[in-house]
């Protein structure tokens, strides 16, 4: 009968689950514990000097920095910006200067400067050579030449922003088929341990700041 789901494609969709969530504990077991505990380290310089974090990706990338700003500021406590959030500069620039130098202006006219950390959310980690988001990396070049650190949350091998950062998690590439949600679902559980850190975190959130009784 039209709209029923057959047997062979019930356990076609239950394969497909276990797999995906069995690909998903495998990359867990790879990630890098000190690398995640450098970038605590990192961030907690940063909160201590009173300077600023900025966040950038594209794409599912740019939604994790906006919500990471989010998180950082209100959980941690550090003055943090995502560089898309404001969608009338952002469009204007990429308008006016072309996209791929619009995350480094954004930057520069932000000031950013020693002390700063710019936090890069990216599949693949962009390339110049061929260009693959070239904004990424040409913003992280910048936040470098500025004296700002670096830390990129980044699948495949890393590419330039693994080159160019101080501190790079890396989410490694179990299976080449999944190898974007994969990363971009990652990239959300890192950002949220780190800001859950016990030397981050200065607020709790709401449902763990409720009495047991009211949650």
């Amino acid at each position: 009968m039209t709209g029923l789901i057959s047997s062979d494609e019930t356990l076609a969709s239950k394969s497909f689950i276990r797999d995906y969530l069995s690909v998903t504990r495998d990359i867990i077991d790879l990630l890098s514990e000190s690398d995640i505990e450098a970038a605590v380290t990192l961030l907690e310089k940063t909160r201590v000097s009173k300077s600023r974090l900025f966040l950038a990706g594209s794409g599912g990338g740019a939604g994790h920095a906006s919500h990471a700003a989010c998180d950082f500021r209100k959980l941690c406590a550090i003055e943090a910006y995502c560089v898309t959030d404001n969608v009338s500069e952002l469009t204007a620039r990429t308008n006016d200067e072309g996209w791929d130098t619009s995350y480094q202006n954004w930057l520069a006219a932000s000031n950013i400067r020693r002390g700063d950390c710019l936090f890069v959310f990216s599949v693949g980690g962009g390339s110049l050579t061929p260009a693959v988001s070239t904004n990424l990396v040409l913003a992280a070049q910048a936040a470098k030449q500025a004296g700002a650190t670096v830390i990129g949350v980044v699948g495949r091998d890393g590419g330039a922003i693994r080159q160019i950062a101080d501190v790079t998690i890396l989410i490694p590439p179990v299976s080449r088929e999944s190898v974007t949600p994969q990363t971009e679902g990652l990239q959300a559980v890192i950002w949220h341990l780190i800001v859950s850190h016990p030397r981050l975190a200065a607020n709790q959130a709401k449902w763990e700041s409720l009495s047991p009784t009211t949650r």
